[in-house]
């Protein structure tokens, strides 16, 4: 939903020391009952939220989309009979089960592998934030024990996340690694065991604030390639940028009619085994970043710029996707919020790969003044003139870069993705104008093979003490 109330538009604080400030709390209740909607609970619902036409077009969206699921089981059993269509969901799950437990059985050793992140801060000036992972396997099950993540925050990254959800995570974060080709479904639960201790990130006590669990629920992904790829470094990952960025402008427009305009912003998408990671992609599947046109033409903003940022992208064998910059120019007045992460902590290499490059945001004001912001920051006024560039963060590298075939890095320096002198300093290749200068560039990299010596598994940058164990 765009907004469920709270202090903020948007409804997700940065500085929300309790779940109080976050909006409506809907308990379980049927909106239908048996065909019949329930007006007063949602009128109840919309009247807490700012964009109440909004939310009521998009939540009868969702309920005819079960609607139409809902049809197509009935006639699913109404073709072939409820027996057989439960036989073939217990079929389906079976099959999940059995091949998670093959999976786990090949890649996830039975020696407990533990591995260590951050999250920068939780928007109210504290952290930075460890969350540990431990995985092991005893038979066919995989034990993932979340002992040593920090106390929850007392801003709002806390993440209260279910057991099952945990193990839904798990599932699709192998799945995806491993073999794509294996359905999703509650088949793979019965393979996963998961502690999250009571009163830490993952598992915080009432009334800790939530609404902005994204910069956690990210580091998840994080922390579980790092961990499976001390084992399996052929397939793991680096990691990303870390978290799902948002960008939230309101006000009043000239009529006096209220605007909200929310966005998700991307970032660079980790590299691994078989490729460089994707530049400037979204995290999560099916999302697509806003068009220029939709957003100039509803709303007091002109996007001037939507660009990678160049070196962003760790070096790597394979390279780190880079991040985005947009730009945003707003010609009226209101006023926005960011969340973000990574703007402290980078997204750490692999396999001797570099870690990619931090997230800022900058705003110009329209008469000239430069005021660089903190990555999570709610309700900053605009004026007509004013502008916000917003620069996400990039992604981890993929084995030595010196390693890196010469052509795919010119390739990169004509893409303007990476710069003539991080070619030079991170992987040895020399360009001159257009070309590679090979000889220059052999004599180069030998150098830097002996200043620098074996490859180290992780580059954590200037993370904190303590990043692996």
């Amino acid at each position: 939903m765009m907004d469920v109330g709270g202090k903020v538009p948007g409804s997700q604080v940065s500085d929300a020391l309790s779940i109080w400030e976050e909006g409506i709390r809907i308990p379980p209740i049927k909106i239908f009952e048996r065909g019949v909607l329930n007006e007063t609970a949602l009128d109840v619902i919309l009247n807490n939220t700012r964009t109440p036409e909004t939310n009521r077009s998009d939540l009868m969206a969702i309920i005819g989309g079960c609607r139409a699921a809902e049809r197509r089981i009935v006639e699913i059993c109404e073709r072939f009979g409820p027996a057989t269509f439960e036989a073939a969901c217990d079929a389906l799950l079976d099959r999940t089960r059995r091949a998670m437990a093959q999976i786990i059985r090949r890649y996830i050793p039975e020696e407990p592998q533990t591995f260590t992140d951050w999250v920068d801060d939780d928007g109210c000036g504290n952290g930075p934030f460890k969350m540990v992972l431990t995985i092991w396997r005893e038979g066919d099950v995989c034990h993932a024990d979340w002992t040593g993540t920090d106390d929850q925050a007392p801003g709002s990254i806390n993440f209260h996340i279910h057991e099952g959800l945990c193990k839904l995570f798990l599932g699709i974060y192998m799945i995806m690694a491993f073999d794509p080709e294996i359905l999703f479904n509650d088949g793979l639960y019965d393979v996963f065991e998961v502690v999250l201790p009571e009163g830490s990130l993952l598992n915080p006590k009432f009334p800790a604030p939530l609404s902005n669990r994204l910069n956690v629920h990210t580091r998840l992904f994080d922390c579980m390639s790092g961990a499976l790829g001390q084992k399996a470094p052929e397939l793991s990952m680096a990691a990303g940028y870390g978290t799902s960025p948002f960008f939230v402008f309101s006000g009043y427009d000239a009529d006096g009619e209220y605007f909200q305009f929310v966005e998700l912003l991307f970032g660079g998408l980790p590299a691994r085994y078989k490729a460089d990671g994707l530049d400037g992609h979204s995290w999560w599947p099916l999302f697509r970043t806003t068009p220029a046109e939709y957003a100039e033409s509803y709303y007091p903003v002109r996007i001037a710029s939507y660009v990678p940022v160049r070196d962003t992208g760790g070096a790597g064998y394979h390279r780190g996707g880079t991040g985005i910059e947009k730009t945003y120019v707003f010609t009226g007045p209101g006023s926005f919020t960011v969340n973000d992460d990574r703007a402290t902590i980078p997204p750490w290499g692999i396999n001797g790969g570099r870690h990619g490059g931090c997230s800022t945001k900058t705003l110009i004001r329209a008469n000239g003044e430069v005021v660089e912001l903190a990555s999570k920051i709610d309700q900053v006024p605009v004026g007509a003139g004013d502008t916000l560039v917003f620069r996400t963060a990039g992604a981890g590298g993929w084995g030595d870069p010196l390693e890196r075939e010469p052509e795919l890095v010119l390739r990169d320096v004509l893409r303007d993705l990476v710069s003539p002198d991080v070619a030079h300093s991170d992987y040895g290749v020399v360009v001159d104008g257009t070309v590679v200068d090979a000889a220059a560039t052999a004599a180069e990299r030998e150098r830097l093979r002996k200043a620098r010596g074996p490859v180290q598994p992780f580059d954590f940058g200037h993370a904190p003490t303590g990043g692996s164990a």
